[in-house]
């Protein structure tokens, strides 16, 4: 959990409002959740092993000895969490004021959650989520409405390079089917295969025959992955897909995919037959969430190795606290594995000015001066002279003002000679 000097925080804000602005202009409201939910709501075995790292909020009014007796009852102690993630707060929200939204929902938060991570380089006990959800909308639409949203929101970031990778967990299902793992052991062969990017092909099959999963269905794995031929599948097409694929998978599920690849290449004006378009096909896609049913996704940058966001459809959540299925789709963007590639220039329509005023200048005097600055449009601070002057503007600088004018006592507006900051 970390401070933000006031240059960090500006530029960080600078950031979220070019992906508000964005995704508002994709027809998606804002909503607010609470930062707590109830402690049953959050473990309730859809957040993976995201629920593991949910900071838990003690009982009021547990006493000593109620605390030690409750010591091995995690759900006795805690009634209330931290949210880990913003979808779940959002199915409950759903849930909640479903009569006064629309029949399809689309949804906009932007938020910090808390993990208990162990800290490192892009990942944080609280960091920001920004999340758009469609909800109430079965068909491809979603899918392709978020994925259009989001691309357009990192092109607006300048962050180029950037691909959507796609895979669909009903595909995933099919091949452990046509592979032959029994269903019980095909949650533990997923955890193995979303290593593939890690350990490669030889270290999923050792790891598959570690855990001692059905030998036969190892070996078939095994052929498919070490066929000779490239896991890159640019353009996006009916083509790669199916040679990215085992025999086998139903049609349905493909011509979903290729619809999505269409659909967004027309909402980005690419050729929809053979124009390239920064969507890749990973047929071994994972992410860990219990609760995605659907096409799955993730931004993936050439700069670094980890993802910059992902999301799902996750249909079955809703339901829970609804007591009725509801279709429901999401996509996240990983706001602080972003930030720091992001180079956004500051922000220009006004003048930043600091007034450097010496010790005796009435301070009617100086707030009649500022008043007319920002009257003007400027952004203004007040400083006293110090003796290390340059050391004041350099800070002034650091912190995005970009002129200053050193004030006498009795100077009037006209009297400000405004100097650039360097």
């Amino acid at each position: 959990m970390r401070d933000f000097l006031p240059a960090d925080k500006a530029r960080r804000e600078r950031v979220l409002a070019v992906i508000r602005e964005r995704y508002r202009a994709h027809g998606f409201d804002e909503i607010e959740t609470p930062v707590m939910e109830e402690y049953d709501r959050l473990h309730a075995g859809v957040g993976g092993d995201n629920e593991k790292l949910a900071f838990n909020v003690l009982r009021r009014g547990l006493d000593a000895d109620a605390v030690r007796a409750a010591a091995d009852d995690q759900a006795q102690l805690s009634d209330l969490g931290l949210r880990y993630d913003l979808t779940v707060p959002l199915a409950r929200f759903y849930a909640s004021h479903r009569g006064e939204l629309p029949a399809v929902f689309r949804s906009v938060q932007i938020a910090p959650v808390w993990r208990a991570e162990r800290p490192q380089k892009g990942r944080y006990r609280q960091f920001v989520q920004c999340d758009i959800d469609i909800i109430g909308d079965a068909s491809a639409r979603a899918e392709t409405e978020l994925i259009a949203a989001t691309l357009d929101a990192l092109d607006a970031l300048g962050l180029e390079g950037a691909t959507v990778r796609i895979n669909d967990r009903r595909a995933l299902d099919a091949m452990l089917d046509l592979f032959g793992f029994p269903v019980d052991e095909r949650p533990g062969v997923l955890i193995t295969i979303d290593k593939l990017d890690k350990v490669g092909a030889e270290g999923v099959v050792a790891e598959l025959r570690g855990r001692e999963a059905t030998a036969s269905a190892v070996d078939a794995l095994e052929a498919f992955l070490t066929r000779p031929q490239t896991l890159e599948f640019l353009p996006f097409g009916e083509g790669q897909i199916r040679k990215a694929l085992p025999e086998g998978v139903a049609d349905e599920i493909v011509a979903h995919l290729v619809g999505i690849g269409e659909a967004v290449g027309a909402a980005r004006g690419a050729d929809p037959v053979g124009g390239e378009l920064p969507l890749q096909f990973d047929p071994f896609l994972v992410r860990g969430m219990g609760y995605y049913t659907g096409t799955i996704f993730e931004i993936a940058h050439p700069s670094v190795s980890y993802s910059l966001g992902g999301g799902g459809r996750y249909d079955g959540m809703i339901g829970r606290f609804l007591g009725q299925d509801v279709p429901a789709v999401g996509f996240s963007i990983g706001f602080e594995r972003i930030v720091d590639l992001v180079a956004l220039a500051e922000a220009s329509a006004a003048e930043a000015v600091v007034l450097v005023h010496d010790r005796d200048v009435p301070a009617a005097e100086l707030l009649a001066l500022k008043a007319a600055l920002i009257a003007e449009g400027s952004r203004v601070r007040l400083e006293r002279r110090t003796k290390n002057l340059k050391g004041l503007l350099e800070r002034a600088t650091t912190d995005g003002y970009t002129a200053f004018a050193t004030v006498s006592a009795g100077a009037q507006r006209d009297d400000l000679e405004l100097k650039p900051l360097s």
